[in-house]
This record gives structure tokens, C-alpha cells and sequence, in this order.
């Protein structure tokens, strides 16, 4: 455990040093980074300290490491101060190697090194970056980061035991409709919940539709939440179990999926029909937003995508521009979500 009192002085060296001088801006702000279909998400504090999810995939221009760096610079940074990988697959780690390359790395945070074989190079690959600054996280524990609370929901297939923001009996549980577990790797994803404020946003990373249900039954082990960023890039024949989305309640929904990847299309071993995706968001009781990092190319269809302002990206990978998505929170609970791709903000408050 890695807050044990024999960790404790290295804990404190690692996460209670003063913060290097970063960018301050008085709002918190989350970036979801166009890596086609992968997962890059950016989280910068308000008093500047810096967290990033997942790398993106690894390609032979270094395509999603450049896009990640371009985000890091647009919100005035210069490092990462925290690395989180939530699991070990080519779209959440693959992007490491070349990103490290590029911008100076502090702690990685992992579930553990534990995955099956077809995933060991990804392993190998995070460790030769992070291999003497990572650490693992526990369901249950804490990262500090400024004004804003970090609660780890889940690491390594374990969840937590308690429930936190406000969680209770979910009376969605009595007709919850039940699917087999997906990759042992998808379940031990890392998933958070931050807080800040009246303000909560809650990461997954590839939780598959059985896992949603263990953490929302019998009791919504998360409460209900401002912002939630789909689980599986929106492929939810194995996720976003409405036993669990139901429960949540967000408020709004960022889709982080590719042109021909994620919402519209399938995950391996399923088939159901893509356009009942896209509807089970919309039919979300108090949804506000739907916003989508590109347009799906497998199911164009303009009823099965979010409106058009509300994409990021709408070509072919080959011609895409990496256009990033953006959520700036007040104290105050209000925040702003803004389209990189043409200006287009929306703003809402948080319940």
C-alpha cells in the first residue's frame, strides 16, 4: 500500500514538495485531447498543478504525444506533474514513450503492474519511463492536488467500499440487465472521481458494463455526478449500463471516441446495434450536453451524434486537425465547455 507508514517520507517527497512554478488560472480546467479514439485527458488545478489520464496511442509520427504537448502549452504548463495510466491497452499507454520525449514527467500512478502477456510490452514500456517515480493507487485513497479532491473509485478490479458523494441504495439494481465481464485489463482499470467545489467529474477509463453495475449495486458507490466521460470511448454494447448511467445522473457527457472507434461502433465479442448508444445518453434523466471529441463515421447519422457545434472533429483521421475539447469550472460551481474547432462554449451549473 502505497501510504504505508514505511512509503510515508517518500509519499511526502512525492506529492507534498511545493509546487514548481506553473500557469495559475482561477478556474479548474479539464482538456479531453483528440487522440482518435484513444484516452488523453488533461486536468490542470486551479493554483496550476498539472494531472494528465492516459496517453493516447503510439503512432510513427508521434501524432497523439504532439497533440497532448500542444493541450499542455495551450494551458501555459511546461510539465506534468501527475501521470495516471488507468490500464494497460495500446490507446491508454501506447503514447508514453514518445511524450516523455517531449515534457518532463513527475510521479506516474498505475493500478500495478499485473496484466496478461499480450499486454507486457505496454507494461515494459511504462516502466521504462516511470519505473523509479511511479506508485500504485488503491481504491479508497486520495491524491492531493490543490483545492481539488481526488477519491481513486477503483484500481486493479477492486472498488471502493464505502460510498462517497453523497452515493445510496440504487433502486435500478431490481432490473439491472446482466452481461459477462470484459478483458481482466478493462476491469482493473483506475477510475477517479474529482471534486471541486459543487463540481464533480468522474473517469472510468475502459470500465466494460459489469463492472458499472458492481460499483452502482446495490448502492451507487459515486453518487450522482456534474460530468462523466464515457467509459469504452462510448462503444456501449459492453458499457454504459443504464443501472449505472441512470444512477449517476450527469449532467453532462463527454464522448471520447475516434471517427471509426467508440460511439457508433462495437467492442470486441458484441453486436448490438450502434444507434441505441448515442439514445441511451440523450434519454439520461437531467442531461444537459452531450459533447463528442469527433463525429462517428460509423454511424453519421445526424440523430445519433451530438450537434455539430458540439464535435470536435468531424473528418477521417488522415484529415483530422486533433481539435480539443475544453471544461473551465468556477468555484461557484458554473462552468463552460468549449469546442477548440470553432469557438462554440456552452455554459451550466452544477446541481
Amino acid at each position: 500500500m502505497w501510504k504505508s507508514a514505511v512509503c510515508w517520507m517518500w509519499i511526502i517527497g512525492l506529492f507534498c514538495s511545493p509546487v514548481e512554478a506553473t500557469a495559475q488560472s482561477p478556474t479548474l480546467d479539464i482538456y479531453w485531447v483528440d487522440v482518435e479514439g484513444g484516452a488523453a485527458t488533461l486536468v490542470v488545478s486551479p493554483s496550476g498543478e498539472s494531472l494528465l489520464v492516459d496517453t493516447g496511442y503510439p503512432t510513427d509520427d508521434d501524432r497523439d504525444a504532439k497533440r497532448i504537448v500542444a493541450v499542455i502549452e495551450e494551458a501555459g504548463l511546461t510539465k506534468i506533474d501527475y501521470l495516471v495510466i488507468t490500464h494497460f491497452h495500446t490507446d491508454h499507454v501506447g503514447g508514453l514513450q514518445a511524450l516523455a520525449e517531449m515534457i518532463p514527467i513527475g510521479t506516474c500512478l498505475d493500478h500495478g503492474t499485473n496484466t496478461e502477456e499480450a499486454n507486457q510490452q505496454w507494461v515494459d514500456a511504462y516502466l521504462s519511463v516511470c519505473g523509479d517515480k511511479r506508485a500504485v493507487v488503491k481504491a479508497g485513497e486520495k491524491i492531493p492536488f490543490g483545492s481539488v479532491e481526488i477519491d481513486i473509485i477503483a484500481s486493479d478490479g477492486r472498488l471502493i467500499e464505502t460510498a462517497v458523494n453523497g452515493g445510496e441504495v440504487n433502486p435500478l439494481c431490481a432490473t439491472a440487465e446482466k452481461k459477462p465481464q470484459a478483458s481482466p485489463e478493462n476491469q482493473r482499470s483506475v477510475g477517479a472521481l474529482f471534486t471541486y467545489g459543487q463540481f464533480t467529474f468522474l473517469d472510468l477509463g475502459d470500465f466494460n458494463w459489469a463492472k458499472e453495475v458492481e460499483l452502482s449495486c446495490p448502492v451507487n458507490k459515486v453518487g450522482e455526478v456534474t460530468l462523466y466521460q464515457t467509459s469504452r470511448h462510448g462503444a456501449w454494447d459492453d458499457a454504459g449500463s443504464p443501472t449505472h448511467l441512470y444512477a449517476i445522473k450527469p449532467q453532462v457527457v463527454i464522448v471520447n471516441n475516434g471517427p471509426r472507434k467508440g460511439l457508433g461502433g462495437t467492442s470486441p465479442g458484441f453486436s448490438e446495434v450502434s444507434t441505441a448508444h448515442y439514445g441511451r445518453i440523450e434519454e439520461s434523466p437531467g442531461i444537459e450536453g452531450i459533447w463528442q471529441g469527433h463525429r462517428s463515421l460509423l454511424d453519421p447519422d445526424p440523430a445519433h451524434n451530438t450537434a455539430e457545434e458540439m464535435i470536435a472533429n468531424l473528418e477521417e483521421t488522415a484529415e483530422c486537425n486533433g481539435y480539443w475539447i475544453r471544461a473551465s469550472v468556477n468555484q461557484d460551481g458554473t462552468f463552460t465547455v468549449t469546442n477548440s474547432r470553432n469557438g462554440f462554449s456552452r455554459t451550466y451549473t452544477a446541481h
